[in-house]
């Protein structure tokens, strides 16, 4: 498999992200749900920590690649959906390199929304991988 980035203007890769990912030989797409900062029985994890969740929910996204025998550079694509987009762009410094040091190179969309399942959860990130 081949991945190249497109990049017309630069603003996006100062936050890890492409305007677009181009995949050429990949045999396998995996669909991954949306992660977030729950415990194993759904319950929420760091309430107003947007940082702390939005680590927790990577982890889980990890988890969900490796059980593909996948890693952070198949993915492709990573949405983040943010009950509050003040909040995260106020960590963006701080959780935005998680993804690239992890090998991703991704395109990306952030969507702001009422709320997510719980009124706890502030992030939930789902992705697309290519293998």
């Amino acid at each position: 498999m081949q991945k190249t980035t497109h990049n017309p203007t630069p603003w996006l890769q100062g936050f890890g992200l492409n305007h677009g990912v181009e995949v050429k030989g990949g045999e396998r797409t995996l669909y991954l749900s949306g992660q977030t900062a729950s415990d194993a029985e759904g319950a929420p994890l760091h309430p107003g920590d947007m940082v702390a969740q939005y680590k927790v929910a990577w982890q889980c996204l990890m988890d969900a690649l490796a059980s593909a025998g996948m890693d952070a550079s198949n993915l492709v694509r990573l949405n983040f959906y943010v009950t509050d987009v003040p909040t995260f762009m106020a960590a963006a410094e701080e959780i935005m390199p998680i993804h690239g040091e992890a090998g991703a190179e991704i395109v990306s969309t952030l969507l702001g929304v009422k709320e997510l399942y719980h009124p706890d959860i502030m992030i939930e990130i789902e992705g697309t991988a290519v293998a």
